[in-house]
């Protein structure tokens, strides 16, 4: 660290307001905020008051507290056109897909809240003469929820609404890409009680020492590998857990069986939505040789029909990428792909508008599962595809890699969907549909795309202890 980086430190553990991190437009390259960082004395008073915010919080009824979160979520009814605007503006998807984004939370905070008083209530368990036996589902405390910007809202509410709802405070750190989505979540939920939820912008450096040495009792992360690995070993630290979605690779079978056209559609669709920039997007495909060169020809038109450009004009169906520099990794994989045998039939380019940079939506042709395409998460719009002899093949092919998040087959056969789905590595298994999270079913990843659940009734008790009450009633 030079002088000046020292001295910055120096300034922000002592107290003062000179860290700071600006938000930015990737379309047009502006400057839209300026943030100030939280030294650690200062996040040390918000975890504080988290924590006597959650003595207060975890004696709520749980019915009032799911009405009063019910009730918080119409800040995001109210503000639907701000906060859509905020996250094109801030990370660049077009505002016409972003709205969309508000519905999504708004079905998952009312699916857990619907389930909460069930799945929360104390397990009973059958008698046993002269005992009382149940098992009852502590919350954890203040639970730090870190979220990444490709999915403002819906990264964040998984976490938000099974952690309030359990009887947790949250102290909310946002991605520096999408800061006012963290500021509009401590809007909507400071209402429902003081401190409740906190928006703390903060560095690594003291993201790290918050988990090592602050009063934070869970973590729920979202992002890198790399990212998730730092904060394992530092919940380790301090002997408690931690949920941790770390991306995915995720590949899909068109069987022989497949309706090609509508497989091709929703393939593209899961690859392209969002510039790629999906977790859970389509990363590569392995089709069946007797359906391959109609499912590319069917695939070809689709691709080459988006329309890039300003995220805010109606007609954008894809906008810039949020990171410029994942361009030069798209370039990278597509000239290995190329230069092993593939065949580009649409895309392949990173372009400059305006100030934003763009990917072309590629499709192209692999013949190696090993290619760096195939194995590495590009986060982008690219949809390579490889010819596979055989349901076996395929399912090799999708299980030789590092990640498991999802999985999908594309079949009319049931039986066939049943038997990929019991040999494939994945935490979520589709049949003929993709890039989707379900509310009432858990997310989950396996090998290194994570640990732990969040949604349904297993991201609730994720969200909690379990604490054994064994009373003797009678000697």
């Amino acid at each position: 660290m030079d002088f000046l980086g020292c001295l910055g430190k120096v300034l922000q553990d002592a107290g003062s307001t000179l860290m700071t991190v600006t938000t930015s437009n990737p379309f047009t390259g502006e400057s839209i905020r300026e943030w100030e960082q939280l030294n650690f004395k200062a996040l040390t008073e918000a975890a504080a008051g988290s924590q006597a915010a959650f003595v207060n919080w975890r004696g709520v009824p749980l019915t009032d507290r799911v009405e009063r979160v019910r009730t918080a979520l119409g800040y995001f009814e109210t503000n639907r056109e701000a906060i859509a605007a905020d996250i094109t503006m801030q990370m660049g998807r077009p505002l016409t897909q972003a709205r969309g984004e508000i519905d999504g939370l708004l079905e998952r905070f009312n699916y857990l809240c619907d389930i909460a008083p069930e799945v929360l209530a104390a397990d009973a368990i059958s008698d046993k003469k002269n005992f009382h036996r149940e098992i009852l589902h502590e919350p954890h405390g203040v639970v730090l929820i870190i979220a990444a910007w490709n999915y403002p809202l819906l990264i964040a509410a998984s976490g938000v609404a099974a952690a309030l709802l359990a009887g947790n405070t949250v102290l909310l750190k946002h991605s520096t890409r999408t800061l006012s989505i963290g500021e509009h979540f401590e809007k909507a939920f400071g209402a429902c009680a003081e401190e409740l939820l906190q928006h703390v912008v903060m560095d690594h450096a003291n993201t790290a020492r918050l988990i090592e040495e602050g009063d934070i009792n869970h973590v729920m992360f979202t992002g890198s590998v790399g990212g998730g690995e730092k904060i394992y070993a530092s919940t380790a630290k301090r002997h408690f857990d931690c949920n941790l979605e770390l991306g995915g690779k995720d590949g899909a079978y068109v069987a022989a069986d497949a309706d090609v056209a509508q497989s091709a559609a929703m393939l593209v669709d899961g690859a392209m939505f969002n510039a790629g920039q999906c977790c859970c997007g389509i990363e590569r495909v392995y089709v069946h040789a007797a359906v391959y060169d109609e499912f590319l020809a069917a695939c070809q038109p689709l691709v080459e029909g988006y329309t890039l450009g300003d995220p805010l004009d109606a007609a954008t169906t894809q906008g810039p990428l949020a990171a410029a520099s994942s361009a030069q990794m798209m370039e990278m994989h597509i000239a290995e792909a190329m230069a092993a045998g593939g065949e580009m039939l649409a895309g392949g380019k990173a372009r400059q508008i305006g100030k934003g940079m763009f990917f072309e939506p590629t499709l192209l042709t692999v013949n190696r599962n090993d290619l760096a395409i195939m194995q590495e998460e590009n986060f982008g719009p690219l949809l390579p595809v490889m010819k596979v002899a055989d349901d076996a093949e395929a399912i090799a092919n999708i299980n030789d890699s590092e990640f498991g998040l999802t999985a999908v087959i594309c079949t009319s056969d049931r039986a066939r969907a049943d038997a990929f789905a019991k040999a494939v590595e994945a935490g979520t298994i589709f049949m003929n549909r993709c890039d989707y999270l379900d509310p009432a079913l858990p997310w989950t990843g396996l090998k290194a795309s994570g640990k732990g659940s969040s949604l349904s009734c297993y991201g609730l008790l994720a969200m909690t202890r379990p604490k054994a009450i064994h009373f003797r009633t009678q000697f």
